[in-house]
C-alpha cells in the first residue's frame, strides 16, 4: 500500500452473488490483475482479501493462471441467508513488482436457497427407539418436530403451504397426522403380533423438499397369559419304601408369554404332604419321605393326591393347577416281627417231656397289607442244649421239653439258663432273614432263654457240729470273734442265711453275739468280762429258706487285768500343826483300795506329785490293800526350805506289785488316783521371818460321788422354800394387823398390838422417800470338776457348799 496505486485489478469494484449453502470451491466471481511492461516480474503480492465487512472467511482467492483469479466459497463456515450476514464486501489488494498496488472492492451478496425440512429434537441427531407395552389401547405414542430453514413451520399454518408428514410402509398400524402426532391404530398382542416395526418418516416442504428419519417401535412382552400343563398324564405308580430323590414324574408346562424360549416357571404342591416334594425350576416330582404301604393311612387308603401349582412369577404371576394322584404297591418288605423279640421262661428240674415252654406265633406277625407278603415260619432252633427241647413245627411255632434236666446230675454241664435261637422268616420271596434298610429294629431273631428252677432237696450241712471261740475279755464290741460256715448240696447252691437261735443273752445284755447273715461272721455287741461271766454258750442256725440244721458256739472269756484300782477315800483334806512328829500317822488317816481282778497284796502306792521336800509317805507302800499316810520329815519355814503353807497331793495306786520286772513290759497295768489336800497351820508362838499371807484355792478333780450328787440340790432348793415360806408369812401378818388397828379414840388396846399400830401409822404419815438398794453379788468359788453318770456332761462344784454347774 505504501507504493504506487494504480489500476490494476480488471473488472472491480463489482458486484456478485452467491447461493446459500454453497460448498467449497463454488465459484463466486473472476477477476484479471494488470501489469504494467516494466513489471517484467508480473505480480509481487498476489491478490488477497485484506479485509472484509462483515469479517468472515467464507471466502478465497484462487489463481486460474497467469494473471486471472477467482473468488470461491471455503465452506466454513458454510454460508446460511437465514442466520448471516446477507451482504459481505471484501477489500482486494495486490502489488506487481514495481511496487505498484491496487485495492478494490467485490460485494458478495448471499441468495436465499428451498433448502430440506429439519428434524428438531432426539429424531434429529439419533434413530428413535420407542418401545410399547402388549395390551395398551390405541393411542398417540410420539410427536415428530421439523421446521423449514426458510422458517416455514410445518406442522402450522396449513393455509399456506401444503406441508405433510408420512410413514412407510403404508400398512404398518401406525398414523401420522399433520401436528407430527404418530399414532398407533390398534391393541398389540405380543403373542400373535410382530414384535417390533420400523417406521420411515417423512416430512415435506412446499417446495417438494423432503426429509426423512427412522422410528424403531417395540412390542414389549408383558405377563398376560396364563401357564398350562404339557403333561398329560395325571395317575402314577410307585412300589412302597422308594429312596429319597427316586423321581416319580416329570411335570412340565408352558407359558404363552415366553413363546419359543424356555419358559420360566415355578412349580409347588400346594397339597401338604410329607412324602413328596418337586423340583421349583424343572417340575420334577420325587420322593422326599418314606413312604410304608404297612402303615396308617397309606395301609387303609394307598392313593395318594397331590396339586401341582405352576406359575410365571414367584409372586403376584399367573398359575395353573393340576391333580396329581399317586397310588403306592406293596412289597415283601417287612420281616416277621415278635414282640417281645426275648422270651424268659422258667422250668423246674425234672420236668416231664412235652411239656410246652412257650407258642410264638401268639407273639409274632408280618405287617405286610398283601396277604401273599405276611405269611411266615419258624426255623433253624439253635443254642447250647437245644436237644433238650424241639419245635412242634415250622408253622405252629410251639417250643416243648424233649428231656428231663437234672441240676445235681454229674452229666449236668451246669448250666442254669438255656438260651435258644429261633429264626422267624418271609415264606413268599424275599425271605426277610437280614437287615432292611429303612427298618428301625428287626425281630427275625427271637430269643429264648430258659432258666431251669432248681428244686431244694438237701438240709444245710455245717462243718463242725459245734464251734469253740476263745476271747479276751478286753476285746472291743464290734470286733469279730469266728466265723461258722455251712454248705448245701443243691445244685445251684442256695443261698445260706446265718442267725443265732438261742442262749445269746446275759444279765445286762437281751443279746451280746450277733452273726453276720451271708457271712456267718461272729461279732460282739458289749464287752465281755470275766469276772462276771466267763462261758457263753448258744446256739446258730443255717437256712436256705426252706430247710435249715443248727450247731453249738461256746465262747471262752480270757481273763486280762482291766480293772483300775478303786481307793476310799478319794479325796480328803487334812490339817496338820507345824510342829507335827516325823513318823505320825497324819489325823490317822489311812486308804483303803480294792481291784476286781487282782489280789490285795498287788497294790503298790506312791505320791505322784504335790510332795515337795518329800514330807509325805504311805505306809506300807505296797503289798497291802490298806495304807496310811505319814509324816516323813520335819517341815522348816525358818531357814526358807519350806514354803508351801498348802499341799495338794495325786495318789497313784497300780496294780503291778505282784508281776515280775520282765513282764511288766508285757503285761497291763491299771493305776488308781487319790487327791488328799494338806494345810500346815503354824504355832502361835512360831515366829516367821515374814507374816504368811495367801489364798486358799483347793482344786479337786473326778470327786463324783454316786451316792451323794443331789445333797446340795435338796439343800438349796430346801432354802429357797423355806425363805418364800417365811415371806408369806410376813405378809399375811402385817395385812392383819392393819385391819385391826381401829380409829382414834376407840378403847385401849393390848400394849404390844398398840405399839405395832403406832409403828404403822406413823410409817403411813412418813412420806414416800426413794430407797436406794446395794446388793452385793457374792461370786462362788468352784474348785473341783466331775462327770455327770446320766448325761456324760462335764460340771463344777464348790467343795464347801456343795453348789454346782454345768461346766
Amino acid at each position: 500500500l505504501a507504493g504506487r496505486r494504480i489500476q490494476l485489478l480488471k473488472g472491480l469494484p463489482a458486484t456478485s452473488t452467491v447461493e446459500e449453502n454453497s460448498a467449497a470451491g463454488v465459484l463466486v466471481y473472476s477477476f484479471n490483475v494488470t501489469v504494467s511492461p516494466l513489471a517484467s516480474g508480473g505480480v509481487a503480492i498476489l491478490p488477497t482479501i485484506v479485509n472484509s465487512n462483515p469479517l468472515t472467511e467464507a471466502f478465497d482467492i484462487e489463481s486460474k493462471g497467469g494473471l486471472e483469479y477467482r473468488v470461491v466459497t471455503t465452506g466454513n463456515p458454510v454460508l446460511d441467508y437465514e442466520t448471516m450476514p446477507k451482504s459481505f464486501d471484501l477489500q482486494i489488494f495486490v502489488e506487481d513488482t514495481n511496487g505498484r498496488t491496487d485495492l478494490n472492492i467485490l460485494t458478495i451478496q448471499v441468495t436465499d436457497k428451498n433448502e430440506h425440512p429439519v428434524f428438531r429434537g432426539n429424531i434429529a441427531i439419533q434413530t428413535v427407539t420407542i418401545y410399547m407395552l402388549e395390551g395398551i389401547p390405541p393411542g398417540r405414542i410420539y410427536q415428530v418436530d421439523a421446521t423449514d430453514p426458510e422458517n416455514a413451520k410445518l406442522k402450522t399454518n396449513s393455509l399456506l403451504s401444503s406441508f405433510q408428514y408420512s410413514l412407510l410402509p403404508a400398512t404398518v398400524p401406525f398414523l401420522i397426522r399433520e401436528s407430527g402426532d404418530i399414532f398407533s391404530t390398534k391393541e398389540f398382542d405380543y403373542e400373535k403380533d410382530p414384535h417390533c416395526y420400523f417406521l420411515n418418516v417423512t416430512v415435506t416442504d412446499p417446495g417438494g423438499l423432503n426429509s426423512t428419519k427412522t422410528v424403531n417401535i417395540y412390542i414389549i412382552n408383558t405377563n398376560d397369559e396364563r401357564p398350562y400343563f404339557t403333561t398329560k398324564q395325571r395317575i402314577y405308580r410307585i412300589p412302597e419304601e422308594q429312596n429319597p430323590g427316586t423321581i416319580v414324574a416329570n411335570i412340565t408346562a408352558k407359558d404363552p408369554d415366553d413363546e419359543d424360549s424356555p419358559s420360566r416357571l415355578f412349580y409347588s404342591i400346594q397339597s401338604s404332604d410329607r412324602h413328596f416334594s418337586i423340583n421349583p425350576a424343572t417340575g420334577v416330582l420325587q420322593v422326599t419321605g418314606r413312604i410304608d404301604r404297612d402303615a396308617l393311612p397309606l395301609r387303609l387308603h394307598p392313593n395318594l393326591s397331590l396339586i401341582v401349582r405352576v406359575e410365571d412369577s414367584p409372586s403376584s404371576g399367573h398359575a395353573s393347577e393340576m391333580e396329581v394322584t399317586i397310588i403306592v404297591d406293596d412289597i415283601n418288605d417287612n420281616p416277621p416281627e415278635c414282640s417281645p423279640s426275648a422270651f424268659r421262661k422258667e422250668a423246674n428240674e425234672n420236668m416231664a417231656p412235652g411239656t410246652l415252654l412257650v407258642d410264638l406265633r401268639n407273639y409274632c406277625k408280618d405287617i405286610d397289607v398283601d396277604p401273599s407278603n405276611n405269611q411266615f415260619s419258624f426255623t433253624g432252633l439253635s443254642g447250647f442244649g437245644s436237644n433238650n427241647f424241639s419245635l412242634d413245627s415250622t408253622v405252629s411255632g410251639r417250643l416243648v421239653m424233649t428231656g428231663t434236666i437234672d441240676l445235681e446230675s454229674p452229666a449236668n454241664p451246669g448250666v442254669e439258663v438255656y438260651t435258644l435261637t429261633v429264626r422267624v422268616q418271609d415264606i413268599a420271596h424275599p425271605n426277610y432273614s437280614s437287615k432292611y434298610p429303612f427298618s428301625i429294629s428287626f425281630h427275625n431273631i427271637i430269643y429264648i432263654y430258659i432258666r431251669i428252677k432248681p428244686v431244694n432237696e438237701f438240709f444245710p450241712v455245717f462243718s463242725n457240729l459245734s464251734y469253740v471261740f476263745s476271747v479276751s475279755e478286753i476285746t472291743k464290741a464290734g470286733s469279730s470273734i469266728g466265723r461258722v460256715h455251712a454248705t448245701d448240696k443243691d445244685w445251684p447252691p442256695n443261698v445260706i442265711t446265718y442267725s443265732i437261735v438261742a442262749g445269746t443273752g446275759t444279765r445286762d445284755y437281751t443279746n451280746i453275739f450277733w452273726i453276720s447273715p451271708t457271712k456267718g461272721d461272729v461279732r460282739i455287741l458289749a464287752g465281755l468280762d470275766y469276772e462276771t461271766t466267763r462261758k457263753h454258750m448258744f446256739t446258730v442256725q443255717a437256712s436256705d429258706q426252706e430247710k435249715s440244721t443248727t450247731a453249738s458256739v461256746t465262747v471262752n472269756v480270757l481273763e486280762v487285768n482291766d480293772e483300775e484300782p478303786v481307793c476310799s477315800p478319794n479325796f480328803f483334806s487334812l490339817q496338820i500343826p507345824v510342829s507335827l512328829a516325823v513318823g505320825t500317822n497324819i489325823n490317822g488317816f489311812r486308804i483303803e483300795c480294792q481291784d476286781r481282778d487282782s489280789d490285795p497284796r498287788s497294790f503298790r502306792y506312791f505320791i505322784n506329785e504335790g510332795n515337795k521336800n518329800n514330807h509325805f509317805i504311805f505306809s506300807p507302800s505296797a503289798g497291802s490293800n490298806t495304807s496310811r499316810l505319814i509324816l516323813a520329815s520335819k517341815f522348816d519355814y525358818e531357814s526358807g526350805l519350806d514354803t508351801n503353807w498348802i499341799y495338794s497331793l495325786r495318789v497313784h495306786i497300780t496294780d503291778d506289785n505282784l508281776v515280775s520286772a520282765r513282764d511288766k513290759t508285757t503285761h497291763s497295768i491299771k493305776t488308781g488316783t487319790v487327791t488328799l489336800s494338806i494345810r500346815v497351820i503354824p504355832n502361835p508362838t512360831t515366829v516367821t521371818t515374814t507374816t504368811p499371807g495367801f489364798t486358799v484355792v483347793t482344786k479337786r478333780e473326778n470327786l463324783y460321788s454316786p451316792s451323794a450328787w443331789y445333797v446340795p440340790f435338796v439343800i438349796t432348793l430346801g432354802s429357797l422354800l423355806l425363805l418364800g415360806l417365811l415371806g408369806y408369812l410376813g405378809l399375811l401378818l402385817l395385812t392383819r394387823l392393819r385391819t385391826r388397828c381401829p380409829p382414834a379414840g376407840r378403847a385401849p388396846l393390848k400394849f404390844w398390838l398398840l405399839i405395832m399400830c403406832l409403828f404403822l401409822s406413823v410409817e403411813k404419815k412418813k412420806p414416800k422417800k426413794e430407797v436406794v438398794v446395794t446388793m452385793t453379788k457374792l461370786n462362788t468359788v468352784f474348785d473341783g470338776e466331775a462327770i455327770d453318770p446320766v448325761t456324760g456332761r462335764v460340771y463344777e462344784f464348790n467343795t464347801q457348799s456343795g453348789a454346782r454347774r454345768w461346766k
